[in-house]
C-alpha cells in the first residue's frame, strides 16, 4: 500500500493552502484508489493513504502544478483493520512515509519514494531497484510539469476531458492547429507516457 505525506514549502512566508488542498484530494473519494482520506496531521503536513498505483501519480500531477509541495511515498504494509482516520493510523508504508518526506528535502525534484524494508517479504534487490526506478520516473514527470506554462495547464485540462482539439479550440478562440502546438509545447503526450510508466513502475515494487 502506499502512503503519501505532503509538506507545503516555505509557508511561514506564504499563504496557508492546505485547506484547498485538502478540498481538491478528498474530492476524488474512495472510488479512486484513497482508502484513508487526506488530512492535515501535523503544521503544513497532509497525509492519505492509497491503494492504487495511477491515484498515487494522480495525486503527484494535482499537486505539482502549485509547485510548493514536497512529496514524500512510502510503500509498506498498513495494519488492518482500517482506522477511519489516517492519524490513527499504523504500519511500515506510514515509517517509510516519513523517511521519504525527509528525503524530499533535498531531492532535486522535492519528491522521494522510500519501500518498507522486508516489505511483504519480497526480494530486496529487486523490491529497492523498482522504487528507485518509480522515483526516477516521478522525478522525470515532475520536471516536465513544472516546465508547463499557465497556457499550457489551460489546453491540457480541457483536452483531458475527452473533446476534440477542435471543440478546445472553439472554447478557447484559437484554431484547431494552434491548439496542437500548445499541447505539443505543453508535453501533453510525454506527460500521459510519463504516467503511465510512473504507474507501472510502482506496481513493480507491489508485485517484484
Amino acid at each position: 500500500m502506499y502512503v503519501m505525506t505532503l509538506d507545503q514549502r516555505g509557508s511561514s512566508r506564504s499563504e496557508d493552502i492546505v485547506p484547498s488542498t485538502l478540498r481538491q484530494l478528498n474530492a476524488w473519494g474512495k472510488r479512486d484508489g484513497v482508502v484513508l482520506k487526506f488530512e492535515r496531521t501535523a503544521g503544513d503536513e497532509v497525509q492519505g493513504t492509497l491503494d492504487s498505483q495511477q491515484a498515487v501519480v494522480d495525486v503527484v500531477t494535482a499537486t505539482v502544478r502549485t509547485d510548493v509541495w514536497r512529496i514524500g511515498i512510502g510503500v509498506g504494509d498498513v495494519e488492518l483493520p482500517l482506522p477511519r482516520s489516517t492519524r490513527a493510523a499504523r504500519g511500515t508504508a506510514y515509517v517509510a512515509a516519513r523517511a521519504a518526506i525527509e528525503a524530499a528535502r533535498t531531492s532535486p525534484q522535492h519528491l522521494s519514494v522510500v519501500g518498507a524494508p522486508g516489505y511483504g517479504d519480497l526480494d530486496m534487490l529487486s523490491f529497492n531497484r523498482a522504487i528507485t526506478n518509480a522515483e526516477s520516473a516521478l522525478w522525470l514527470l515532475t520536471g516536465l510539469l513544472r516546465r508547463r506554462t499557465r497556457d499550457g495547464w489551460q489546453v491540457v485540462r480541457l483536452a483531458d476531458t475527452g473533446v476534440t482539439q477542435r471543440e478546445v479550440a472553439e472554447q478557447l478562440g484559437v484554431s484547431a492547429s494552434a491548439v496542437s502546438q500548445r499541447l505539443r509545447r505543453a508535453g501533453h503526450l510525454e506527460e500521459q507516457r510519463g504516467r503511465a510508466l510512473a504507474s507501472a513502475l510502482l506496481h513493480l515494487a507491489e508485485v517484484s
